[in-house]
């Protein structure tokens, strides 16, 4: 298989890359790092990252096909704030950007250089159990300095209710695909990251019914 061959395609990436883009440049530190968990195919790093310069921009996905599939979108659009994307599990209790002598990171990363300053996760709290949205909370709370941002993309309940119709459907699929899974509540989500020390700011109406859901690191 050639690097082209390795190459997802995620068809809601096309719809929501330039809202999502839109709602980061308002809330992104204007330099620094920005670690993106869970990221897909790659489509959303490939879009973002030179956009987002001066910044740099760090994928990250647990899957291996998945991470084949970045690489694959990295060297096809190349960026020069883009870097390699890193193997990390949420739930791991300490995350390999935590580990100094991270055989990842060597010779393609330096946190004295770009300094880690946000956390972009998109579209994945619902398409995993609670645990992994426990999980991103406390790597957050462990990992940002004070004012860094944690930034959410997806699908969100509201006061335990769905906002659209179509959430709920989307919900019920979710569910019979895997118990875990699910749209979540925003109120609980909001919980989660508070006992991580993460202060909610801000939501942002995106396409699709989905919301930008904005925290900060106190």
């Amino acid at each position: 298989m050639n690097v082209r061959d390795a190459r997802l395609y995620a068809p809601a990436t096309e719809r929501n890359r330039q809202p999502i883009l839109e709602v980061l440049l308002q809330v992104l530190p204007p330099a620094g790092t920005i670690l993106e968990v869970a990221s897909g195919t790659g489509e959303h790093a490939v879009f973002l990252a030179p956009r987002l310069n001066p910044r740099q921009w760090l994928p990250s996905e647990q899957d291996p096909q998945l991470r084949a599939s970045i690489a694959a979108w990295r060297t096809q659009q190349p960026s020069d704030n883009l870097y390699p994307p890193l193997e990390l599990d949420v739930h791991q209790s300490v995350w390999p950007i935590e580990k100094e002598a991270s055989s990842q990171l060597t010779n393609s990363f330096d946190f004295e250089t770009s300094p880690l300053r946000a956390i972009v996760n998109i579209n994945m709290i619902h398409i995993s159990p609670w645990s992994a949205c426990l999980g991103l909370m406390a790597g957050a709370g462990r990992l940002l300095p004070k004012d860094g941002i944690l930034y959410l993309y997806g699908p969100f309940k509201q006061g335990g209710k769905h906002t659209a119709q179509s959430n709920a459907a989307f919900d019920e699929a979710l569910r019979t695909q895997n118990p875990e899974w699910g749209v979540r509540d925003l109120e609980e989500v909001i919980a989660a990251a508070a006992a991580q020390n993460l202060i909610f700011l801000n939501t942002y109406q995106m396409p699709a019914n989905n919301l930008s859901v904005v925290f900060q690191s106190q």
